[in-house]
């Protein structure tokens, strides 16, 4: 995903995959309430209501918020006034707001009745949200678009339901990636991308013999604590428990993981501070041969003319295993008690979710299995990353857990990487603060 500068991307690529955390944890701030799912779907569902696959009813408006800011955002502007061409009775009123603003905005506006009817959140925002009645459960509303887990990978479909009650509508998925730049993998004689921890070793010492002296920089933020939720899931760990009560980050498998992010600084194959996103630039300017970055990067890349090639991040563990997030579709209130509303937020949520190939073009995958079958989509630089889908990983629905993760697990990754504790001094202290905040969260949110 890019934007027109390099200081605005920082912050662009951060928002889309931690669902603006922070961010997050002031709008939790603007609105009261801590009451379960279970008690905020009460009331709340949108109402049993068939859907014929179009809207007959008069002339509509519905508030559309989402926030691609970005090189996306030229995709859907285009993906909306298609629709609105094409549906002279609804008028899709969009709402674009940089991803921080979105989660401070939402639920206040909510509160207001001057927030979206429809919008797009992040997956990892779901639980979060639902958790405080912004949001309502769409379980009706799958079951109206005939959307079953058969055409999503059981990973994604599964993670958008909170307390029993579905709350998103899965547009895509978007994952870390590994990029090459080609040319220096010409010069160093590789001719095809590494897969596994030895083949990986081997290319970096490859690059190395070529003259490319440091050929994979390993950030202490940003997207650093992504690489490593990435490893401890390829070594079999998970990092929270299934009930969203602790943090279990700090086992052996997170060890391992924080140990092998270290060890390429050791190595010298990466400087021994990197700042945030900084490998991204020093990969974009030549400076290094390798990096681990979102797809959302693909377009940028191509933009520049840059000499690169796209795999799925090698097998460094025992499996294979990678972070990623996926943008959904929600209702709110404002849609699901009024029955017009609802019909024309069914029409549109039906009409984009079949329209994703033509979203792929923003570097996504599309969450839809008969979508990403398509020609369209298996052409894509993408493509590799669309058929491993089911490798993806995506963290649990726990309602806060993004901001626990700002707070804990990413400063504990940046303290190993750069040298200032070891992995397991480093990941023990933040799992037990971590532990201590989802506790926290699970009585502040009724869990």
């Amino acid at each position: 995903m890019t934007d027109s500068t390099i200081s605005s991307s920082l912050s662009r690529r951060r928002l889309l995959t931690l669902g603006a955390s922070l961010a997050a944890g002031s709008a939790l701030a603007a609105c009261g309430g801590g009451k379960s799912a279970g008690e905020a779907a009460k009331g709340a569902s949108a109402p049993q209501s068939t859907f014929s696959g179009t809207y007959d009813g008069p002339q509509v408006e519905l508030s559309y918020w989402n926030g691609f800011t970005g090189g996306d955002g030229p995709f859907m502007t285009k993906l909306v006034e298609q629709f609105n061409t094409e549906h002279p009775n609804i008028k899709i009123v969009p709402n674009t707001i940089q991803w921080a603003d979105f989660y401070q905005r939402l639920p206040a506006a909510v509160n207001a009745g001057e927030g979206p009817d429809v919008g797009v959140m992040h997956l990892d925002q779901l639980a979060t949200n639902a958790a405080r009645k912004v949001i309502v459960p769409v379980d009706d509303l799958a079951e109206s678009l005939k959307l079953t887990g058969d055409d999503f990978s059981a990973e994604v479909w599964d993670a958008g339901v909170y307390q029993d009650a579905r709350y998103g509508i899965p547009l895509d998925v978007h994952s870390l990636a590994m990029y090459y730049n080609t040319e220096h993998f010409a010069k160093a004689g590789i001719t095809t991308p590494p897969t596994d921890a030895a083949s990986f070793q081997e290319a970096l010492d490859k690059l190395k013999a070529a003259g490319f002296e440091q050929p994979f920089w390993m950030p202490s933020l940003w997207p650093s604590h992504l690489m490593f939720l990435s490893l401890l899931w390829q070594n079999g760990g998970e990092p929270y428990a299934a009930d969203g009560a602790s943090a279990t980050f700090d086992s052996a498998e997170g060890v391992k993981a924080l140990e092998w992010q270290r060890s390429m600084v050791d190595a010298g194959y990466s400087p021994s501070n990197v700042a945030i996103d900084s490998q991204y630039v020093a990969f974009k300017n030549g400076e290094t041969s390798i990096t681990f970055d979102g797809i959302w990067q693909i377009n940028d890349l191509k933009a520049a003319k840059f000499p690169f090639a796209l795999a799925p991040i090698p097998k460094i563990g025992d499996t294979n295993a990678v972070w990623a997030n996926s943008h959904n579709f929600y209702l709110t209130n404002q849609a699901a008690q009024d029955d017009n509303k609802l019909q024309a937020s069914k029409v549109f949520l039906d009409w984009m979710s079949k329209k994703s190939a033509e979203w792929a073009g923003a570097g996504m995958v599309p969450a839809r299995k008969s979508v990403r079958e398509t020609a369209k989509v298996q052409d894509t630089t993408q493509a590799p990353i669309a058929a491993q889908i089911s490798s993806l990983r995506f963290l649990p629905p726990v309602p806060g857990l993004g901001d626990v993760q700002a707070q804990t697990l990413e400063i504990a990754v940046a303290n190993a990487v750069l040298g200032k504790q070891q992995p397991a001094a480093a990941l023990k202290d933040a799992a037990g603060k971590a532990t201590k905040l989802m506790q926290a969260n699970q009585k502040k949110f009724g869990v």
